[in-house]
């Protein structure tokens, strides 16, 4: 009977496979969002669910039970003390799952898994670099203009590059020649 064995194999040995999930988890949990394998990222989410739970309980058993998974101090620092409490409200469904297409190499299809709730201040701080972006993108337009005018000169400079390329060809027809003639001398020894 098969009574409390559940998940996916993935095609590794079961060693493996904890490895990798774990490692995986702390990626998760330390960019907040990852891209790999359809399969795998649905592994993935009850692992991270189980460690986002966790967080939310708090306390020094669930801090040890976290850290006994995750490989990084500085990540259950973070599970614990930023998104545990970001999830606090939160029933359940801390992931999603974002299909994504398929893989080049073996058409395996992707996804990427990522939390649900993204920090306020992060949302904030994306949306002033995007301002901020714009108006120093609307400057150097102006400021192009002028190099506009100043490449038209360089043009005038190419044309005496052309020639130094000629030369360039000129060698390499000579080493073609000289082989040929190492084959003639071979020939008359």
């Amino acid at each position: 009977m098969r009574h409390g064995v559940g998940g996916r194999k993935l095609g590794r040995s079961t060693s493996h496979k904890d490895a990798m999930l774990r490692n995986m988890v702390t990626s998760f949990l330390k960019y907040e969002k990852i891209e790999t394998t359809d399969i795998k990222a649905k592994e993935l989410r009850r692992v991270a669910e189980k460690m986002i739970t966790l967080a939310k309980r708090g306390g020094l058993h669930a801090r040890r039970q976290a850290a006994a998974v995750l490989r990084e101090k500085e990540v259950v620092q973070k599970l614990f003390d930023e998104i545990g409490t970001r999830f606090a409200d939160r029933q359940g469904g801390y992931t999603r799952i974002v299909k994504t297409g398929f893989r080049a190499g073996d058409s395996a299809p992707m996804a990427f898994i990522e939390l649900m709730d993204k920090p306020e201040g992060k949302k904030e701080k994306k949306g002033a670099k995007a301002k901020k972006e714009t108006k120093a993108k609307a400057a150097p337009k102006a400021k192009k203009e002028p190099k506009a005018k100043k490449e038209a000169k360089p043009k005038a400079e190419k044309s005496p590059k052309a020639p130094k390329a000629a030369k360039e060809a000129k060698p390499k027809k000579a080493a073609a020649k000289k082989p040929a003639a190492k084959k003639e001398t071979g020939k008359e020894e």
